[in-house]
């Protein structure tokens, strides 16, 4: 049997996160107020078209798989980004003292879509706060960081949404928090995982500081409709 991380979109959306699929049994892609991200049944042609289905007039699709990917003929590809799959060895402690934290929540929401906006940690919108825990940092009461939880398989939960505002970077905040998310999944019995741009050595080293280590490259697809105009989104 393929590992649940191969094919994480498929193995959220048909399990603990069935609840935020739409599509039927060829293809799901998560709601689009919560996540662009969707998948296949399967690598064959019928699924593909099914994704193709799944795509909305002047939007995107992401997929996000280890193995090979079959590509819908209405559809276009946008980008396909090497990434990595990264998944936690050992939670590290920090060096420094930890940040005064709380937790974010929908009145929080639309200073956590601007941040996300501004620093581009990975698609974002306007319900992805509601995928999982998600905490931050305030300065002067301006969220200065945040970190949360996305992608939910059976036994794994994706940490994701880490960013830090420009004004507040260089003092271990997004760590800081990653640490926090992190440590509650592992309280909850998972393991956490994340996925990271392959060509930001920056990133990879906050991950691996954090305790992630690759477990296996990926790549991100964004599809659109042959007839729309071409646009990009983050991962992460």
């Amino acid at each position: 049997m393929p590992h649940p991380l191969d094919r994480p979109i498929w193995s959220s959306l048909t399990t603990r996160q069935a609840r935020l699929a739409v599509g039927g049994e060829r293809a799901l892609r998560f709601d689009p107020d919560y996540a662009l991200f969707a998948a296949g049944a399967d690598a064959g042609e019928a699924a593909a078209e099914a994704i193709a289905g799944l795509i909305p007039e002047g939007g995107v699709v992401g997929l996000v798989e280890a193995g090979p990917v079959a590509l819908p003929a209405k559809a276009r590809v946008v980008t396909a980004a090497a990434c990595v799959q990264m998944t936690l060895e050992a939670l590290r402690p920090a060096r420094g003292r930890e940040p005064d934290w709380i937790d974010l929540g929908d009145e929080d929401a639309p200073e956590m879509l601007a941040l996300a906006t501004l620093t581009e940690p990975g698609p974002f919108f306007s319900k992805t706060h509601r995928l999982g825990d998600f905490v931050g940092v305030r300065i002067d009461g301006r969220l200065a960081a945040m970190a949360g939880e996305r992608m939910k398989p059976d036994g794994f939960t994706e940490v994701s949404g880490v960013c830090a505002h420009p004004a507040f970077r260089g003092r271990g905040l997004a760590g800081a928090l990653m640490r926090i998310v992190t440590g509650r999944i592992l309280a909850r019995g998972e393991t956490p995982f994340l996925h990271a741009y392959a060509h930001k050595p920056e990133a990879l080293a906050l991950h691996q500081a954090v305790g992630f280590s690759v477990r296996t490259p990926i790549t991100f697809t964004v599809l659109n409709r042959r007839d729309d105009d071409e646009r990009t989104y983050g991962h992460g």
